[in-house]
């Protein structure tokens, strides 16, 4: 069962990413994998509610991969985190399925208070580089998210968002902007 979801994670990095040349390659060379690899550990630790333990290890891997992912985020399966130097994940987000991430996105949080306060990004989101999420927003299924983009309201599905602050440039399915 631990490989074949092992390997449909590694498939997942070939399909998306053209440069990728082998498998040897994405497990050597591919900072995104390391940090999930990381992240699945220090979660296993915080769900224990060993908290010290599962923040070292986060911060281990932000230090080896450049990519900050709280122990606590939920991710679900097949993220492809891209050429990830600076990406920062918040603790109360929520990483739908088959979700794509570039270098410099933040899904961050904007309030103190000790509640919702990151994202829901749905499946098969696509996120461009440098793009900010921030608040307890929701990015619906299938939808994009410009490079340098700020989103700070929900993005309704299938619909693609540009700009600062992020408006609506495509949404087929005409249910609003929701930005």
């Amino acid at each position: 069962m631990f490989l074949k979801k092992f390997k449909e994670f590694l498939d997942n990095y070939k399909k998306k990413d053209p440069a990728s040349r082998s498998y040897l390659e994405i497990l050597t060379c591919y900072p995104g994998l390391h940090a999930i690899f990381f992240h699945k550990i220090s979660n296993f630790f915080w769900k224990l509610n060993l908290k010290l333990i599962a923040r070292m290890i986060s911060h281990i891997s932000r230090f080896l991969t450049g990519i900050e992912i709280h122990p606590a985020v939920k991710i679900g399966k097949n993220i492809f985190i891209d050429h990830g130097m600076g990406v920062v994940i918040g603790e109360t987000t929520i990483i739908g399925d088959n979700v794509s991430i570039y270098q410099g996105v933040t899904l961050g949080g904007t309030k103190w208070e000790k509640k919702k306060r990151h994202p829901t990004i749905n499946d098969n989101v696509i996120i461009g580089a440098g793009a900010k999420v921030l608040g307890p927003i929701s990015v619906g299924k299938n939808s994009k998210i410009g490079a340098n983009s700020v989103v700070t309201r929900n993005v309704p599905s299938n619909t693609t968002v540009i700009g600062i602050p992020a408006r609506v440039i495509d949404n087929p399915s005409g249910d609003g902007s929701g930005i």
